[in-house]
């Protein structure tokens, strides 16, 4: 995750469109802290394969053999405004009681990610099977320190973030620098020592691993490598990290009963999610941060997945 999505010390110190630019028109006040999450780029990120090694038979049948009938599926839409992902509606209610996990103790929250990490799996299994695609886990890396994965170092330098790696479909994170942050990034306890913000973070990181199943991720990819500016590859870059912010906000609100998520944790992380984002000065790669927060609560507010739709929204609602 590049470095500079963190927030930085100081040097002394309905329909879519309507859902969202209702809040829009009030995100832009929002002061810019800055932070980091996502996806890390692979120069050889996967292609999603239809064929599985379970789609082979066995055998040749015999003649005269009966054979089972085969159940005729419709290709799966791997493109960006129209991915089958957008049929598979919301994610269903999930029990996942959040317990009492302390962000600066290791054991605890690494315990915390991993056991919510099962949660996400349920819903999204759910969800993604409902629509005809394929569901395979993600693996999860969790170090209290430093560590190294195929996608680079975790943490980098000067970032406190956690990332996804399409190349192992894996979640690489160190607990003590999302806590206490790292070199000039502050940690996420600076915004919120709650552990539900560190669950609807890793929900962010799981939502790329949603993008990496359903093909989003190599659509993306396709067309960065095809883009003619950097402005463009911003732009899908993103696109990519909102729509995971959206994903992120279906999942607390499917665990909200149970987790439980009541009206004055909510706005806690609205608040959380509107203080992550862009600096100034830096490549705008993951959006301001009233787009980061706007783009959460769509995903809470409207729980669809279609309403998670980022392609094919206006530039200023991704900017």
């Amino acid at each position: 995750m590049p470095a500079h999505w963190q927030p930085r010390r100081k040097s002394s110190a309905g329909p879519i469109i309507g859902g969202i630019f209702g809040l829009m028109a009030v995100a832009f006040v929002v002061v810019v802290l800055g932070a980091s999450f996502g996806e890390r780029p692979s120069a050889s990120e996967p292609v999603v394969s239809s064929l599985r090694e379970g789609d082979r038979p066995a055998r040749e049948p015999q003649r005269g053999e009966q054979q089972p009938v085969q159940e005729r599926r419709a290709p799966l839409n791997t493109s960006l405004k129209e991915n089958t992902v957008y049929t598979a509606g919301a994610l269903p209610r999930t029990r996942c009681p959040g317990g009492r996990a302390n962000v600066f103790d290791h054991a605890q929250i690494k315990a915390h990610i991993l056991k919510t990490a099962k949660c996400m799996d349920r819903a999204w299994q759910a969800a993604l099977e409902r629509a005809g695609i394929p569901f395979e886990p993600p693996k999860w890396v969790i170090a209290k320190g430093k560590g190294r994965g195929p996608c680079g170092d975790f943490p980098q330098a000067n970032s406190a973030a956690p990332y996804y790696c399409p190349r192992t479909m894996s979640v690489y994170a160190s607990t003590k620098a999302m806590a206490n942050g790292n070199g000039e990034s502050v940690g996420y306890a600076r915004m919120s020592s709650w552990h539900g913000a560190y669950t609807a973070m890793m929900g962010h990181e799981y939502g790329h691993h949603v993008q990496q199943l359903t093909g989003l991720s190599q659509a993306r990819w396709e067309r960065t490598l095809a883009s003619g500016s950097e402005a463009q590859r911003l732009a899908l870059s993103r696109r990519l990290e909102l729509q995971a912010n959206c994903f992120a906000g279906m999942f607390m609100r499917s665990v909200a009963a149970s987790y439980p998520v009541p009206a004055a944790r909510r706005n806690d992380l609205f608040a959380f999610w509107g203080s992550l984002g862009d600096h100034p000065g830096w490549p705008r790669d993951h959006g301001s941060p009233p787009n980061n927060g706007v783009w959460f609560r769509q995903g809470w507010q409207k729980q669809q997945a279609y309403q998670c739709n980022t392609w094919a929204m206006p530039a200023k609602a991704v900017s």
